[in-house]
């Protein structure tokens, strides 16, 4: 963990609108005063999708403070140091990442894609719904790890385990 600054969470999905905006306000809220919590896509869909703005806004929080963006953003000189970027998508796990300042240490925690259900708009939010509920379980594993304790080795096996949980994709 940095002493200097803020531990530094990124959440990277194939198109940031739905599974690492989501994975963002988690750590937002959960790690308030601790970390930075960050999101973005390697193909962004430009816009939040309407499901998750709709949870987000449910859960408290503002929506038009989340979006949907590139994860070029984070790898230039004027980047913020990345301590861990997640995957919570299989696109994104599979493509070439960038290389991101600080190298970070890489999880994967793979998730089904909200977005990809059809339906009514209370078929949607269920969707978004249980990913939330779910990123809540990894999110709240991750808090609870003892960093002091772990060096890099034991850190990265348990971000391992904590993408096996329930619902892992």
């Amino acid at each position: 963990m940095p002493i200097d600054r803020p531990f530094a969470v990124l959440v990277l999905c194939t198109g940031n609108s739905a599974r690492s905006i989501l994975g963002e306000a988690l750590f937002r809220r959960h790690g308030a005063g601790l970390l930075s919590a960050y999101s973005a896509g390697s193909k962004p869909k430009g816009v939040p999708h309407p499901g998750a703005l709709r949870l987000l806004a449910r859960e408290g929080f503002d929506p038009g403070s989340f979006r949907s963006k590139s994860w070029n953003e984070f790898t230039g000189p004027e980047a913020p140091p990345i301590d861990l970027a997640i995957t919570v998508c299989g696109n994104a796990a599979g493509e070439a990442c960038p290389v991101f300042p600080g190298s970070p240490l890489r999880a994967h925690w793979g998730l089904p894609d909200p977005a990809d259900v059809e339906g009514d708009e209370a078929t949607v939010d269920a969707a978004f719904a249980e990913t939330w509920r779910l990123l809540t379980i990894r999110v709240e594993a991750f808090f609870v790890l003892d960093f002091a304790a772990l060096d890099a080795r034991a850190l990265q096996a348990e971000l391992a385990r904590i993408g096996t949980m329930e619902g892992a994709a």
